[in-house]
């Protein structure tokens, strides 16, 4: 596509992030990520031994794609501040998505403390990448405090539930027309992408709607397809919706 996606001054041909958790081998994983023509891909920190001495997905990734750590599996501000140093020393990025979360049954991220580490991360100079609910006055705040995006989710993560509240994604592009929104979690099957992005997201970014499904090589190339279809429409602007019917061919001038 032609529409580039800029994101913290850096261009990527690709809308679409994608993981590196729950692939059932590494062959699997770089098939699917060569399918989706992905250009960043997200690395758990607390779950990869970033020294190297053991063989990971670290050793399966494409050179070309960009890193982007993420502190899944923090439950704390502070906790998370420390997984974000150990992936830049480790890794050899200042990307960073920040994953802070509240509860353990959910895996509803905590906003607060995603805000407080936010803060610190942006002034220690991390490009921060924080996953939120889909809550308006939290990505003001977030922004504020000096991401150059914001990732509200769709659904609670891994649940493949789809998009569960249009109208906060739809106001939240019409309340923040010039920032960069990236849905994160929830999408289940190409529709849910083409949706989110229908209602004027950025990007999207995901793990499990490729990894679990059953080809999932199969799935990151529709994935791919479906973040395009999905841009182009909201790009093109939708007709308006109508409660009676509209003659697809007017009869102004029809013989009679």
């Amino acid at each position: 596509m032609s529409d580039k996606f800029l994101l913290a001054g850096k261009e990527f041909n690709s809308r679409l992030i994608i993981g590196t958790g729950k692939y059932r081998s590494f062959s699997e994983m770089q098939a699917a990520h060569q399918a989706s023509e992905a250009g960043m891909v997200t690395v758990a920190v607390n779950r990869v031994p970033l020294d190297r001495k053991t063989e990971s997905f670290l050793d399966h990734l494409d050179p070309n794609m960009q890193i982007l750590p993420n502190t899944a599996g923090c439950y704390d501000a502070d906790h998370a501040i420390r997984t974000a140093r150990l992936a830049r020393e480790a890794l050899e990025t200042d990307w960073i998505k920040l994953e802070v979360i509240g509860d353990q049954v959910t895996l509803l991220p905590d906003n607060e403390q995603t805000l407080e580490a936010a803060k610190v991360l942006v002034k220690e100079g991390f490009i921060v990448l924080p996953y939120f609910t889909d809550d308006l006055i939290m990505a003001k705040k977030l922004l504020d405090a000096g991401c150059p995006a914001v990732m509200p989710l769709a659904a609670p993560i891994g649940s493949g539930m789809g998009v569960q509240n249009p109208s906060n994604l739809r106001i939240m592009r019409e309340q923040l027309p010039d920032a960069t929104i990236i849905v994160d979690a929830g999408v289940g099957v190409p529709s849910d992408a083409a949706i989110a992005m229908e209602l004027g997201a950025d990007g999207i970014l995901m793990n499990t709607a490729i990894a679990e499904a059953q080809g999932s090589e199969q799935m990151a190339t529709a994935m791919k397809l479906a973040v395009e279809a999905g841009r182009l429409g909201y790009l093109a602007g939708r007709m308006p919706k109508r409660l009676y019917a509209s003659a697809s061919s007017p009869i102004a001038g029809a013989i009679k």
